[in-house]
């Protein structure tokens, strides 16, 4: 067990000791008795076709199981422990994970590493509209296209570090996080070491939640990096009889450093949407900037996936940058959710060889019954110009949780 997760442990441990010692044994027991256990299963089948020459098609069935425990409170301190585990299962592993050593170069890449790790181990203090957590913990802003969870992929990513949010008012509320490491998607192979500053404060105005930020990340390495992103953004709906109108601006800038060299690049958002006759319609304009062809504007912590389409071809920004047109519509459909969305995709600074990049069609339906179980298909298919390779991914799963 990696040294964090051992102080995480004995922090909680601490804690829980710290408040009998103050409280006595029996005000402990009640808050240990008061505390729930929780958990989900998902059993996900997922398949990769490409036209990638150097890997044979990936395959893959395994089974995420997580089991966690949120304590009761005593003088709004409270502790979480969560453990996530990751199985192949039925000997359906022909799949490559890269930075776990699984497979390398031997099959496309589907990113679910076998794994059995602590998932979260915080403790929690709450005062009033006052909030932190220290320890091993989800941290997501403003629908993750920053900061998010990655919560698509079994072993999903969590951060260690410290976290308060602050609500002076209805309308206010003040975020900030340090984090010092970051548990990523890929086992504890790829985990990486920092110093991450997250600063977001968010308004409701009448026009919609404004919120303003400032990500300051640095790995914890000898070598020089950083990446510094500082934005600003607008999302908001309004209602005219049975339809609702619904619409998003968003403008950010980011500088780079490195061994190579300063970068400077922008990023830039425009969506709107209509909700009506039991449709949402959206359509939406993407910038992810490039600095003069040769570096693209960057969201390392973001949940990639549900960004730039689903076949994940653009979880890292090309350096000509990227520019994503889309269009999508979903609504219900016996008892579940249905979406189609299409991207068309280009660089945001030509290259001789990078241009119009590829489009691509993504589908899904799920349903939730019985209360705690879920089930889905979905289905992207990429078509490549400039980038990439012509790709297709099959997901169907189902679940249960308590």
């Amino acid at each position: 067990m990696k040294s964090f997760e051992l102080k995480a442990l004995s922090a909680s441990i601490f804690l829980l000791s710290a408040m009998s010692a103050a409280q006595g044994a029996e005000t402990v027991s009640e808050a240990l008795a008061e505390g729930k256990v929780y958990g989900d299963l998902r059993l996900r089948y997922e398949s990769v076709e490409d036209d990638n020459a150097a890997t044979d098609d990936a395959t893959a069935l395994t089974l995420r199981t997580k089991l966690g425990y949120n304590s009761g409170s005593v003088n709004g301190f409270s502790t979480t422990l969560e453990f996530e585990d990751s199985r192949i299962v039925a000997g359906e592993g022909d799949y490559t994970v890269g930075p776990a050593g699984y497979n390398p170069g031997e099959y496309s890449v589907i990113a679910d590493p076998e794994t059995t790790e602590l998932d979260q181990a915080f403790v929690k203090y709450k005062s009033g509209s006052f909030v932190a957590k220290l320890g091993r913990q989800v941290i997501t802003y403003d629908g993750h296209r920053f900061i998010g969870h990655v919560g698509w992929r079994q072993d999903r990513q969590t951060f260690d570090g410290l976290t308060m949010s602050y609500q002076p008012s209805e309308k206010l509320t003040l975020n900030y996080g340090y984090v010092e490491q970051r548990n990523r998607i890929f086992a504890e192979a790829a985990d990486l070491d920092s110093k991450d500053h997250f600063m977001n404060v968010a308004y409701d105005t009448a026009i919609g939640k404004v919120t303003a930020y400032a990500y300051m990340l640095e790995l914890d390495i000898p070598a020089e990096n950083g990446l510094d992103t500082v934005g600003v953004s607008l999302k908001g709906a309004k209602a005219s009889g049975d339809t609702k109108f619904l619409y998003a601006a968003e403008y950010a800038t980011q500088s780079a450093e490195s061994a190579a060299g300063d970068a400077d690049t922008s990023y830039m958002l425009l969506e709107g949407g209509v909700v009506a006759g039991g449709l949402t319609t959206k359509i939406g304009y993407e910038v992810l900037g490039s600095d003069d062809g040769t570096v693209g504007f960057a969201t390392p912590l973001a949940t990639l996936h549900k960004f730039n389409g689903w076949a994940d071809l653009f979880i890292g920004t090309p350096g000509a940058g990227l520019v994503d047109l889309y269009a999508s519509v979903g609504g219900s459909l016996a008892g579940g959710q249905w979406g189609l969305v299409y991207h068309e995709f280009s660089a945001d600074e030509d290259t001789p060889t990078m241009s119009d990049y590829g489009s691509e069609i993504d589908v899904v339906y799920s349903r939730k019954f019985a209360k705690s179980y879920n089930a889905g298909i979905k289905y992207a298919a990429y078509s490549a110009d400039d980038f990439g390779v012509d790709t297709n991914k099959l997901w169907v799963w189902m679940g249960v949780s308590f």
